[in-house]
């Protein structure tokens, strides 16, 4: 691997921002973790209850409530004191927050790379090239419209968003036993589908030529 790039091409994201999501999403860092978890789900639960402008409008209000009265309270405090400390976010204004073309391209070549990729993977399924493969990917679309009637997406949201920072430590807890269960059923599921494809005529692995 060289330059991001694995060996059929794709271009991959900086190791350096893998390791702060796995770190994010292990609890590495308890209270960076806690803050991430607790905006995004305060935010997608306020999402349930206003509309996603409200709540843009309410979020910016409330940065900027904060921002002005800390640049007030500094002012009034710098003026009592007689101090010249000067403006009191002045580090962060003069931090340079755009982002270079370097990594904008580096960003847009892994987000290609997989667009194309999904775009060829949805082909290879609608058209057939593998009718076990289509077959699956059916019953998996059949299975998300009892999903679909059961949630809306703002609820799947939410459970995706626990399930990422729950998940991660639980395996990380009881990894041994999780493995055991989960080759347990993939090989159950192995076995039912191998008796299925012997047993009803055209459901072998057929790929087009």
């Amino acid at each position: 691997m060289e330059n991001g790039k694995t060996e059929n091409g794709d271009t991959q994201p900086p190791p350096q921002w893998k390791d702060k999501v796995v770190e994010l999403l292990y609890w590495r860092d308890v209270k960076t973790s806690g803050v991430v978890f607790g905006a995004g789900l305060s935010l997608l639960l306020s999402l349930t209850l206003c509309s996603i402008v409200s709540v843009s409008s309410y979020i910016t209000l409330v940065l900027l409530s904060v921002t002005i009265c800390f640049r007030i309270y500094k002012g009034i405090l710098q003026a009592i004191q007689k101090s010249d400390e000067g403006h009191p976010f002045k580090l962060y204004l003069k931090q340079d927050v755009c982002l270079s073309e370097e990594t904008v391209h580096k960003y847009s070549d892994c987000a290609l790379a997989r667009f194309n990729t999904t775009v060829i993977e949805l082909r290879r399924l609608f058209l057939v090239e593998d009718l076990v493969d289509s077959l699956k990917f059916a019953v998996l679309m059949w299975i998300l419209t009892y999903v679909g009637a059961l949630f809306n997406g703002l609820t799947l949201l939410i459970l995706g968003l626990v399930g990422m920072f729950s998940f991660p430590i639980i395996y990380e807890k009881y990894k041994v036993q999780i493995d055991h269960y989960v080759g347990m059923a993939n090989k159950r599921v192995k076995d039912i589908i191998a008796t299925v494809q012997a047993k009803v005529p055209g459901l072998k692995r057929v790929k087009a030529d």
